[in-house]
């Protein structure tokens, strides 16, 4: 099982629908105070469609206390736009950690100082980054593909 962690998510249908996409995949999500939103916000409940009561989710106050739970800190893996690194590169296995920070500005450069596994996903030049739940999907679907591969 995949671990998918939001650090400061700022919208909820973004939320909403990389929950849709856990219940989908099997994946546990992780959620970083503070939101933009209120958990039990409509719109989160509306991209989650019925799904959400069928999702793996726990919250944390911050980064320390989410930290506190990892095993083995070098299967946490952290996106940014900014690392050279691709994720068609990275060795996924079951139970690692994916992160993504918020949509506006991505992972602060605390945060990715904690980690080693910088990962980027490749694009053309003429955007910035994906939105959150596309991103989530293409990483998830990589770290599946290669789970699937070697089971």
């Amino acid at each position: 099982m995949l671990n998918i962690v939001l650090v400061e998510p700022e919208i909820p249908n973004n939320t909403g629908n990389i929950g849709r996409l856990c219940v989908g995949t099997e994946s546990r999500l992780h959620l970083i105070h503070p939101f933009g939103f209120v958990i039990n916000d409509k719109n989160l409940k509306r991209s989650g469609l019925d799904y959400w009561v069928h999702l793996d989710v726990s919250e944390y106050q911050n980064i320390e206390e989410w930290m506190t739970i990892i095993p083995d800190k070098s299967r946490v893996f952290l996106m940014s736009s900014h690392a050279t690194k691709s994720i068609y590169e990275a060795e996924f296995q079951d139970g690692d950690w994916l992160v993504f920070g918020k949509e506006s500005v991505g992972l602060s450069e605390a945060v990715l100082a904690r980690f080693e596994n910088h990962l980027t996903i490749p694009m053309s030049n003429l955007i910035r980054s994906f939105n959150i739940a596309n991103s989530v999907a293409f990483v998830v679907g990589e770290a599946k593909r290669q789970i699937s591969i070697d089971n």
